[in-house]
């Protein structure tokens, strides 16, 4: 299926496509059929690429390492991840004390910034699977209520494995702003400046880029937000009745990246 409508003249000034990766290119191990020679007609048809993801288990040498175990060729410049985001906005910071709810291999990124699980200027929270507990949770609640502020990596609800849909990080974070009583700041997607901080890293105005991604609040909701084109594919985490409930409308929908190239026209 693809389904644009009147979203295919808005493609015409397309140069660069932001693209997800987990539910896009890939589903945990398994690489969506037709994604690494989409991938190469794109390029090869001269438009400007950046892979944006919100996952928040790898650090950015693992993510790369993963990428090209499965058969992608992308330069790690060319990966922008949630937690790189934190990172530079932390480096913005003077000197943080920072409580990191972090994937251990995510740590080893942010191994230059003092850290504390007693007092905090920042909480940092991601994804750490099963080592989430009530007492994790509520170490993380106290340095709230004693003045921490919250950042969260993201606040995705769910996403999909190769085990099928799996409850995300929003969860957690939403418990820990209702009990802190304060907001997390979101440094990854929807996040305008996350948005931002790809295209000035693409080098091109919003209105010349599209977002192709499989979560239609993150992804394609918030590209939108920013001024980009969102396109959705139908793999990952992507569900027909969430994607009917929700406001969001995509410029356009595809069964997944395989159909790219013949949405732009490209042999």
């Amino acid at each position: 299926m693809i389904d644009f409508n009147a979203g295919v003249t808005r493609l015409e000034s397309v140069r660069g496509f932001l693209f997800d990766l987990d539910g896009v290119l890939y589903v945990g191990g398994q690489v969506i059929e037709g994604a690494r020679e989409a991938l190469e007609c794109i390029r090869e048809a001269g438009y400007g690429c950046r892979f944006i993801t919100n996952t928040s288990t790898l650090s950015l040498a693992s993510l790369q390492g993963k990428l090209n175990a499965l058969g992608f060729d992308i330069p790690r410049e060319e990966i922008i991840s949630a937690p790189q985001a934190v990172l530079l906005y932390l480096q913005s910071c003077d000197d943080p004390l920072c409580h990191l709810l972090l994937a251990e291999d995510v740590k080893c990124d942010f191994a230059a910034f003092r850290q504390s699980d007693t007092h905090a200027d920042y909480v940092v929270v991601g994804d750490i699977g099963e080592r989430w507990n009530y007492a994790v949770l509520n170490r993380a609640f106290r340095l709230l209520i004693e003045g921490a502020a919250l950042i969260a990596v993201h606040k995705n609800r769910f996403w999909r494995t190769e085990e099928g849909l799996q409850m995300d990080l929003g969860g957690f974070v939403a418990a820990l702003e209702y009990a802190g009583a304060k907001q997390a700041q979101i440094i990854g997607k929807p996040s305008p400046a996350f948005f931002e901080l790809a295209l000035q890293d693409l080098g091109l105005p919003a209105d010349q880029v599209a977002i192709v991604g499989d979560d239609i609040d993150a992804d394609i909701g918030g590209g939108q937000a920013s001024g980009l084109s969102g396109i959705l594919v139908k793999t990952g985490k992507y569900r027909e009745d969430y994607v009917r409930a929700v406001s969001v409308r995509p410029d356009g929908i595809i069964d997944s990246i395989r159909d790219l190239p013949q949405v732009l026209g490209i042999p």
